[in-house]
């Protein structure tokens, strides 16, 4: 008769094999997650994880309205200068009844080309985006009194996360500025 005792060798190597593959088995998380610590760290390290966005508007331009036309456009550059995206949601101009409505200039058929609103305008973090007549750009309604070339009209732009910025922009005359 065989006793318990007997059988105690084989049960050791079976325990060391499991607890071997066991170990095996967790070194693969446990590596994968000291990789990505490694990452964040490195990321952090460099200021920008976790930062808000920082929104400066600068280089305003607003066309001068033609005579007997209801609106007219302006520009600006924006620069998001935080670690998070930012999206501009909503602009309104000082002096205009209305709002001034965001707008992408598109091309159709045969060279013409026509205005879309759309709803906001993403900066992604660390970018810039310049408003063009070719790209993105601002409809504004004309004033009641008429602008002059060399006036300031502030703006405010509002972003989801900075909130409101205010910047002023220069009336200028069609073609006195060109756009790349």
């Amino acid at each position: 008769m065989r006793r318990i005792t007997d059988r105690m060798p084989a049960l050791g190597r079976l325990d060391r094999r499991r607890l071997r593959d066991g170990a095996l088995a967790a070194l693969v998380p446990v590596a994968a997650c000291s990789l990505t610590l490694a990452g964040l760290t490195a990321w952090a390290g460099t200021g920008r994880a976790g930062s808000p966005a920082r929104m400066e508007v600068t280089h305003g331009l607003v066309l001068l309205p033609s005579a007997g036309v209801p609106e007219t456009a302006a520009f600006f550059d924006l620069a998001n200068e935080g670690g998070s995206a930012d999206t501009l949601v909503r602009v309104t101009a000082r002096g205009v009844s209305g709002e001034a409505a965001l707008s992408r200039h598109r091309m159709g058929k045969g060279n013409s080309a026509y205005r879309s609103e759309t709803d906001s305008v993403s900066v992604a973090a660390g970018g810039n985006l310049t408003m063009s007549p070719h790209g993105v750009d601002l409809t504004v309604p004309v004033p009641s009194a008429p602008w002059q070339v060399g006036d300031l009209v502030t703006f405010t732009l509002e972003f989801r996360r900075g909130g409101p910025v205010e910047a002023s922009a220069v009336v200028v005359r069609p073609g006195a500025v060109s756009f790349q």
